[in-house]
């Protein structure tokens, strides 16, 4: 966690100083002028400023997580290109731009005082986004390297707190730090960062398709070097090197590198002439202002040195240094330090051994493995992507998996040893399975014996899936005669009626969760809800049981009602005729076992699908007998792999039905927002344990090639 907030630290430091900076100057600038009761203003643009770069980085990941597989490679590559652009320029700019930052910015806040409110919240709203925006874009990019949110969020968020520190003891003068040397330290950091994200989206691009070349490596060192190894996590971490690279991903890196980094350090060295002012310091407050003589709204005399030294005696740099040295060093060291530590370690942690996998050879160099937890780097020789199995070769049931592992690329595949028989089962795509020679494990002390999960094939589930489309095709005649029956009733003008059958019709839809996924379009139609229309539910999109709802509970007239009861009839017969035609894949029954009452958790019991009637209760009931239904049918496959599993799941749902049934009275249903506090979070919490309970059953039940 910690190698993967460095990154975020640096940006969110150097991002945090660079806004703090341009805070600071627009509050000084307001206090010299007198300004004071108008600083609400500017904290009010600044906010605005937070607001919009949350909301981007929300955006950001909202997109890409409703994206395929390879759109999302596409988008994270494109971005991580984009995010290379904006911290290059960031780097430049603030060398080139830091001397005259300062009276830029008091010159905008004179004119915005001169204009009033509106004009000075732009100002500092303008000031502050630029930075804002530039840091969610490249701790999004991070989360996305590291694959994991914690130590880059936490990394960004100590780099965000220390420059808020720093810039408060500028701005009182508590600290005296030269800018001009943290500003090139920094700058020259984020280069190399930079590097390691522009290697990163040239690789997403590959993935995605968009870019050729992904096959091509420039070096593999996965045989060598241990993949999850404490250094080289490090190094991957802050420099995104990792043991395998593309030809074009080592190209994009060093040639940035070198010349970006080139053009950094010349351009330091071109400002070092110039008359160097001191370390820069916070802006005066006006105190200082006053007793340095400077009439009022005038610039201090130390003011330029808030942003102005900046760069002024940027670098340093000895004369005779050659340009290509700094560069040159930081891609040297690294690799240095790595071959050391490989030559010292030969490159593998103890546990750490490499099995190769191939479309006619299986778990060469296995030998018999210690007890324990082993880590196994796999690597694929063949020129097929293959699915890879640890198991038991007598009873095929799975140690440990990695699923497609591409022709010439390694991945790490832990698993803990007891004793037993064990064997590699590879199943290349299109091929046929190989399986290695077992190996027998004796001893093991703690680790006697290890939990494997015995696979499941199709034909596991074909059983399951034809009883569970046989309950489905009977539901949906029974729902056909109970719809009719609503269309008559509305028909007639009898809408009291109309809303008990509503009831009696939506609950049987309900019940029948686990086979939306084959309904297609028809079940938006039958059962949607008018979010994300433009009209919401006056929308003429919004049609099925929510609408009748809707108007059954709203006052709506007969004739109002009629031509949407008579599409919901119509849409429900069709979908009676069309499902038995309709592809059902087994692996969604595993799935829905779970997804049901996650829906039910999210819609009904948080009363968003509420249109009038109250009866949101009835349908989590209804919801949640549909569960029932599925995991009855899937009871055998869980007790073979999990015994304990179907024994707490029934306690689960027993817990959630009573509760359910406790707000059904000789009235009818308790709505939703009426449930009393405590009824309500004990109804939240036993469908929760339950989901809780019901998470391991996608994983159990996982088809696998395996078996």
């Amino acid at each position: 966690m910690w190698d993967e907030a460095f990154p975020s630290f640096l940006i969110g430091l150097r991002e945090g100083l660079e806004a703090g900076l341009i805070v600071s100057i627009l509050v000084a600038t307001m206090v010299r002028a007198g300004q004071k009761a108008r600083l609400p203003q500017v904290w009010t643009g600044v906010a605005a400023a937070l607001a919009l770069s949350l909301s981007f980085g929300a955006v950001l990941t909202f997109t890409a997580a409703n994206l395929s597989g390879h759109a999302q490679e596409a988008f994270g590559g494109v971005l991580s290109l984009i995010a290379v652009g904006f911290v290059t320029a960031m780097v430049f700019w603030m060398r080139r731009s830091a001397r005259t930052l300062s009276a830029e910015l008091k010159e905008k806040v004179q004119a915005s005082l001169a204009m009033g409110a509106g004009a000075l919240v732009l100002t500092s709203f303008l000031a502050v986004a630029r930075e804002g925006l530039e840091t969610s874009l490249f701790l999004w990019t991070n989360v996305r390297t590291a694959g994991e949110s914690t130590g880059p969020l936490l990394g960004a968020a100590v780099g965000l707190v220390l420059s808020t520190v720093l810039c408060w003891g500028l701005y009182r003068r508590a600290l005296k730090m030269n800018l001009t040397r943290f500003f090139t330290v920094t700058g020259a950091g984020l280069i190399v960062v930079a590097a390691g994200v522009l290697g990163y989206g040239l690789r997403d691009l590959q993935e995605s398709g968009l870019v050729g070349g992904g096959s091509t490596y420039a070096f593999d060192l996965s045989g060598h070097l241990d993949a999850s190894s404490w250094y080289a996590t490090l190094v991957q971490g802050t420099l995104n090197l990792t043991v395998t690279m593309t030809v074009l991903q080592v190209v994009g890196y060093v040639a940035y590198l070198g010349v970006v980094m080139t053009m950094f350090i010349e351009g330091v060295r071109g400002g070092a002439g110039a008359p160097a002012p001191g370390p820069a310091s916070g802006p005066v407050p006006a105190s200082a202002s006053a007793k340095s003589g400077t009439a009022k709204g005038g610039a201090a005399k130390g003011e330029s040195g808030t942003a102005g030294a900046v760069v002024e005696d940027a670098g340093r740099v000895r004369a005779g240094r050659p340009r290509w040295v700094l560069p040159t060093a930081l891609v040297a060291v690294p690799v240095v330090v790595a071959g050391a530590v490989i030559a010292v370690s030969d490159g593998k942690q103890e546990s750490s051994a490499t099995v190769t996998v191939s479309e006619r050879d299986c778990g060469k160099g296995f030998g018999t493995p210690r007890p324990g937890q082993q880590v196994f780097q796999m690597h694929n020789t063949g020129d097929k992507v293959s699915e890879v199995y640890l198991v038991d070769p007598g009873s095929g049931a799975v140690y440990g998996e990695i699923e497609g592992l591409a022709p010439g690329t390694t991945r790490a595949l832990t698993a803990t040893i007891g004793s037993g028989d064990y064997a590699w089962r590879c199943v290349p795509t299109g091929g046929s399975a190989v399986t290695s020679a077992a190996v027998r494990v004796t001893g093991g002390g703690e680790v006697k014996t290890v939990k494997a999960v015995k696979p499941v094939s199709e034909d596991d589930l074909k059983g399951p899936l034809d009883s569970y489309k046989e309950y489905v095709d009977q539901g949906l005649a029974t729902l056909v005669t109970q719809t009719r029956k609503l269309q008559d009733d509305v028909h007639s003008g009898d809408l009291a009626t109309a809303r008990a059958d509503w009831l009696t019709a939506h609950l049987r839809y309900a019940s029948l969760g686990a086979a939306y996924g084959t309904f297609a379009d028809l079940d938006g139609k039958i059962d949607g809800r008018p979010d994300g229309l433009a009209d919401k539910v006056r929308d003429s999109g919004f049609t099925g049981f929510l609408r009748l709802e809707y108007g059954l509970w709203h006052d709506q007239s007969a004739a109002d009602l009629t031509p949407v009861a008579d599409e919901l009839a119509q849409n429900v017969a069709k979908l009676a005729q069309d499902f038995p035609g309709q592809d059902f894949d087994p692996a969604d029954l595993p799935l829905r076992a779970h997804e049901i009452l996650e829906n039910t958790l999210q819609f009904e019991l948080t009363g968003d699908t509420d249109m009038g009637s109250g009866t949101n209760l009835a349908t989590a009931q209804a919801n949640l007998a549909g569960t029932q239904e599925l995991l009855t049918l899937l009871r055998p496959l869980l007790d073979e792999r999990d015994p304990q599993l179907p024994a707490r799941v029934d306690g689960g749902v027993k817990r959630v039905g009573d509760l359910l049934a406790a707000a059904h009275g000789p009235e009818g249903w308790t709505p939703v927002d009426r449930l009393p506090a405590d009824a309500r979070r004990k109804l939240n919490g036993a469908t929760g344990q339950l989901l809780e309970d019901l998470a391991p059953v996608p994983a159990l039940l996982e088809i696998r090639k395996a078996a």
